[in-house]
């Protein structure tokens, strides 16, 4: 049993895995985290020394080896659907769960957050717009459920996800 989260940058990921994690007895990876971890820095370094390719060469490293454990919660990054082996890999491995959050959700859980590389612009809802417009076909086309977490409180989201999982008979 794995649940893998996509979605844009302030869906929801983290904070609704380790909810579902909780209430279904699994262990919760943020594959940022894991990458902050392993790497002894934060993703804006790697950003500066590695760049984007950088970035994202960890990120399918890690996605490749989490994604191979059993009985996880994973929240991956807002642009892990970027790469098709991420996608192949998720797909084959587990239930993909996509957090839809509108342009205006996002731009209000992301207003602060220094840790957003991509969003130290001066527009960065031109920057959300640009990255939702190339990324939501792909997290649509990835996923196996698509959750709605506009205005919602994290349990509630996470208690929908489990009742679908149900439905689908993915939870026994």
């Amino acid at each position: 049993m794995n649940l893998f989260l996509i979605g844009p940058m302030g869906a929801g990921k983290s904070t609704i895995g380790r909810l579902l994690a909780q209430e279904l007895q699994l262990e919760f990876i943020d594959s940022d985290k894991e990458i902050e971890t392993r790497a002894g820095a934060d993703i804006p370094w790697i950003f500066d020394v590695e760049g984007e390719l950088g970035f994202r060469k960890r990120e399918t490293n890690i996605i490749d080896e989490l994604s191979q454990h059993n009985n996880i919660v994973l929240a991956t990054g807002g642009g892990a659907i970027l790469s098709p082996d991420n996608r192949r890999y998720l797909q084959s491995r587990g239930t993909v769960v996509y957090l839809h959050a509108s342009l205006q959700q996002q731009l209000e859980r992301t207003a602060k957050d220094r840790n957003r590389p991509l969003l130290q612009t001066e527009d960065p809802a031109k920057v959300l717009s640009d990255l939702m417009q190339i990324r939501d076909p792909l997290y649509r086309d990835c996923c196996d459920l698509l959750i709605q977490t506009d205005g919602r409180r994290p349990k509630s989201v996470a208690r929908e996800i489990i009742r679908q999982l149900e439905q689908l008979e993915i939870l026994r």
